[in-house]
């Protein structure tokens, strides 16, 4: 009799055991987006390794394997925090929210937020992972995933010291754990630098790279001559075919 209980009692039990392992393993299975981005980081990651062991030769194209999805997820996460933050500014909503944005990004109005959170062409941000980081041979990627020159001024982040002073002063650059974590820190970098304020007010009247990159001359030593040098870049590789 015992025994005869005990079973009708986990037969009662089995459709409520079921019910919970199918509750606590479905959000993995609807979590698309999640899982899509996860595995892009996984072959990003994989490729960080391969260029350890590849000729010269074929950095260009290692180059753009490594590169090209990273700026993609960093791209589509931006678009649509940009989006998201129009329509929360539309309707009114979640005010905390839009605080918390103007806050990251160090701006006041609601016109500054919009300009600092529309991503740029991935044109740009492609042409110039190519010059800063030499076509991934640099030292700054090899040994910190630094792809675009970033400078630290926290003594406090992750960083390494570049090998020539200016001045008298050391400069440090950046350190990442990931490339995807460059990219997206450079474009929080152009985002919110004083410097950058004309560049952030061009991309709202256009998505033109070769009118963009006229605003960037501010970004590199090389002054004026380096939106030339950017130009030549996207055109002669094509690469404005990425912002199709």
């Amino acid at each position: 009799m015992k025994k005869n209980l005990q079973n009708l009692i986990l037969i009662s039990l089995l459709p409520l055991l079921i019910f919970f392992i199918y509750d606590a393993r479905e959000p993995q299975e609807l979590n698309a987006d999640a899982a899509k981005t996860k595995i892009v980081k996984k072959k990003i990651a994989a490729k960080e390794q391969v260029i350890e062991q590849t000729d010269v030769k074929n950095k260009k194209e290692l180059f753009l394997d490594l590169i090209v999805p990273a700026v993609d997820l960093v791209y589509d996460e931006l678009d649509l925090q940009y989006k998201e933050t129009i329509n929360l500014l539309e309707n009114n909503s979640s005010i905390e929210k839009i605080l918390e944005l103007k806050q990251i990004y160090k701006v006041t109005s609601d016109e500054e937020l919009l300009m600092a959170l529309k991503p740029h062409p991935k044109s740009i941000a492609i042409s110039q992972a190519a010059m800063e980081s030499a076509w991934i041979t640099s030292r700054f990627y090899r040994e910190a995933n630094n792809l675009f020159g970033v400078w630290s001024f926290n003594k406090h982040e992750p960083r390494i010291a570049a090998l020539e002073k200016r001045g008298d002063k050391k400069v440090w650059l950046k350190k990442y754990s990931t490339v995807v974590d460059s990219v997206r820190d450079y474009y929080i970098t152009l985002a919110r630098s004083s410097a950058f304020k004309e560049f952030r007010e061009l991309k709202m009247k256009t998505d033109d790279p070769y009118k963009l990159v006229k605003e960037l001359d501010e970004y590199s030593e090389l002054g004026d001559k380096y939106p030339k040098q950017l130009s030549s870049m996207i055109k002669y590789n094509k690469f404005y075919l990425y912002d199709e």
